[in-house]
């Protein structure tokens, strides 16, 4: 079965993003292992806590990143 588990960090991807991701990454598998590859793809989106996530030994918030949150604005 074909696995892609995507790691974001909270409230940054609307629900129709999220949508779009999963569909697309069905449609990569697809494209590389065939139909048959469509029924049992599993895409899994993990949405991380602010400040749960680092880099290069440092933990990253959003408002250190100057990401906004699209999310927020109700669409999720």
């Amino acid at each position: 079965m074909p696995f892609a588990n995507f790691k974001v960090p909270e409230k940054t991807l609307t629900a129709q993003q999220k949508e779009e991701i999963v569909t697309r990454t069905t449609e990569l598998y697809v494209e590389i292992y065939g139909e048959r590859a469509r029924s049992n793809t599993m895409v899994l989106i993990e949405e991380v806590a602010d400040g749960g996530w680092g880099i290069g030994g440092d933990v990253l918030t959003l408002a250190m990143l100057g990401e906004a949150s699209p999310a927020d604005a109700g669409d999720a």
